[in-house]
């Protein structure tokens, strides 16, 4: 078998998902693709996949289903909802999910499919919309190892490094710690331009002096002009941001663990929130601090 021999199935085509699946295209896969507006499904670099009207149609007949929807509820609701896609995973079949949810939600998940013989892997992504379009997610995987061999042609497309923890959940647990680094990350370059601005220091150099020293970041040298201007270009939504600080709030409070940097920002975000502002970009974080409006 090929590569391209696989037949794959893809559900949750949004501001990762859809990116992710076109990289699946282009590579010449056979995809069946779903997602819950259904607009998506018509998108041009879709073109040659098979519009499906439910998530167990998409999963029909295919060796590999991949997620990439917004919450646990979303994942229960296309695996083991009305027309679920559950009800149509052939024994011997992979999911591969690569939403961010609760790690015991995927244990579940892994342990109600495997009573019909079907493999299940968390496979949490990181890399945001750039990423995505370029096919260079960082890709953090729980499950089993000859799942993961499976299934590695297709997340070669979609990853630039793939990294196996262990079993189901383990990936989810390193995508909580992952978001915490986010949380500090964002807060910090929000906070640090809000400072720079009202000292009125001349910011384009104060960026160009910092981002090769000791406080260089994926988030200043990304996100740190524009926040100085007020754009935000979405690359991860603040208010899923949101809810996977929760996830690692809880994982922590399991561990007799506390976060405070965190459980700060989650405030924060939910004070955003309030004010309309969940669907921007994380870094919207520099409403909160910054003097752009």
């Amino acid at each position: 078998m090929t590569t391209c021999d696989l037949s794959l199935g893809f559900i949750g085509l949004g501001a990762l998902g859809l990116p992710m699946a076109a990289n699946l295209c282009k590579a010449g896969f056979r995809l069946n693709v779903h997602t819950r507006s259904r607009n998506a499904e018509a998108a041009p670099e879709l073109l040659g996949s098979r519009s499906c009207a439910s998530p167990a149609e998409t999963a029909e007949t295919v060796d590999v289903l991949m997620l990439c929807v917004s919450d646990d509820t979303a994942v229960g609701n296309v695996l083991f909802g009305p027309n679920g896609a559950a009800s149509a995973l052939r024994p011997g079949s992979v999911v591969a999910d690569c939403s961010t949810i609760a790690p015991a939600t995927a244990m579940d998940c892994a342990e109600l499919l495997g009573r019909q013989g079907v493999n299940y892997l968390d496979v949490p992504v990181t890399g945001g919309t750039e990423g995505a379009k370029a096919g260079t997610l960082t890709l953090l995987v729980g499950g089993e190892a000859d799942a993961l061999e499976r299934v590695r042609p297709l997340l070669e497309v979609i990853g630039g490094t793939i990294h196996h923890f262990g079993p189901v959940g383990r990936g989810q647990q390193v995508k909580a710690v992952n978001q915490v680094l986010v949380a500090g990350s964002y807060a910090a370059v929000a906070e640090a331009m809000a400072l720079g601005e009202r000292l009125d220091l001349p910011m384009d150099q104060v960026l160009e002096a910092l981002r090769g020293g000791a406080a260089g970041s994926w988030a200043l040298t990304n996100r740190a002009a524009g926040m100085l201007v007020g754009s935000y270009p979405l690359g991860f939504r603040l208010a899923l941001h949101h809810k996977d600080l929760g996830i690692a709030l809880d994982a922590a409070e399991s561990v007799q663990l506390e976060l405070p940097i965190s459980r700060l920002v989650q405030q924060l975000e939910h004070d955003l929130m309030q004010g309309g502002h969940g669907d921007e970009d994380v870094s919207a974080l520099h409403r909160r601090f910054g003097t752009k409006s």
